[in-house]
């Protein structure tokens, strides 16, 4: 990282997280949710770290599969920040965490790259009429030679969200078999990457366009589609009688078949029982929560915190 992050140190391998003989006892380590990763190791953990005089170390990946680490105890953490409550749910059932306290929320959109030979045709989708199928942003992305990135629903919710999107985009639109036109097969290798790396594949052009939170896509200042409420999955009002309509199924690690549902793209954040300092992960989830973080999350695309605590 950057010098000017002065005692600030963002630790990427996996076994500095799970080594605790060589931590100080005075930093904090926050696991979250990947796309996550710009706002907090370029501005709330800083801004923690200076007020409180900590070092501040950060670990993102997707939500899933991170909180599967953190649950097997092959990393540890202070806090760990989830999009969406399923993350969670893992930590629960393994005694890990009493409850998740919301702080912040986002919707999905389309990205894409600036530079991109589809760049003009995404741009020119944004002001295409409801009724326009031809400049539609889900025709674009069925373009012979466009190349579509997205996360891997086994193992990040933002992959699973992108497959609920298209899914309601076929409902809403009347495009039906739109999503298997511009996804192919839920788990397709040849569009999914880790969550970490996607938007990067996008600046550097190794992909068209992909899925995104407009939260992480404002942080990383890229162009995006924005999509009606009905299918961009945060409207909590229409989750009984719309967004609940889809679901689909992956097969996990073990080779058994799960049925996915559509879950508030809401963020949750819980400190770890087993948080080497919990007293200071209680500190960071209260900046999150207070007016500080919460221009810091508003500055960076989140929105305001929906819904109350998980597991009360």
């Amino acid at each position: 990282m950057s010098r000017k992050y002065i005692g600030v140190m963002v630790l990427c391998a996996l076994g500095a997280f799970s080594t605790l003989s060589a931590r100080a006892a005075d930093d904090i380590r926050v696991t979250y949710a990947g796309s996550m990763g710009v706002v907090m190791d370029k501005y709330l953990g800083p801004t923690f770290a200076q007020n409180q005089h900590l070092t501040y170390q950060g670990q993102g990946q997707g939500a899933y599969g991170m909180a599967r680490l953190l649950a097997s105890k092959k990393i540890v953490a202070d806090v760990f920040v989830s999009i969406t409550p399923g993350p969670m749910d893992i930590l629960k059932q393994a005694g890990l965490i009493d409850d998740a306290v919301p702080v912040a929320s986002t919707r999905m959109v389309i990205t894409y790259n600036p530079k991109s030979a589809f760049a003009p045709a995404f741009a020119a989708a944004k002001n295409a009429r409801p009724d326009d199928k031809t400049h539609a942003w889900w025709t674009v992305l069925q373009s012979p030679g466009l190349v579509f990135g997205r996360t891997d629903p086994v193992n990040d919710p933002q992959g699973q969200n992108i497959i609920f999107t298209m899914q309601l985009a076929e409902k809403y639109y009347h495009q039906p078999g739109l999503a298997h036109k511009v996804l192919g097969d839920v788990q397709n290798p040849k569009q999914v990457f880790a969550e970490g790396g996607l938007l990067t594949r996008l600046e550097s052009g190794q992909v068209d366009a992909a899925s995104g939170y407009e939260s992480a896509t404002i942080s990383a200042k890229l162009p995006y589609i924005t999509l009606p409420d009905e299918i961009n999955l945060s409207n909590p009002a229409m989750s009984k009688d719309w967004y609940n309509q889809v679901s689909f199924s992956v097969k996990d690690a073990t080779g058994k078949s799960i049925v996915l549902h559509t879950q508030p793209l809401v963020f949750y954040a819980a400190v770890l029982k087993n948080a080497p300092e919990a007293l200071q992960g209680r500190k960071f989830i209260a900046f999150m929560q207070s007016k500080a973080g919460q221009d810091l999350l508003s500055q960076n695309g989140y929105g305001q915190p929906k819904g109350g605590a998980l597991y009360h």
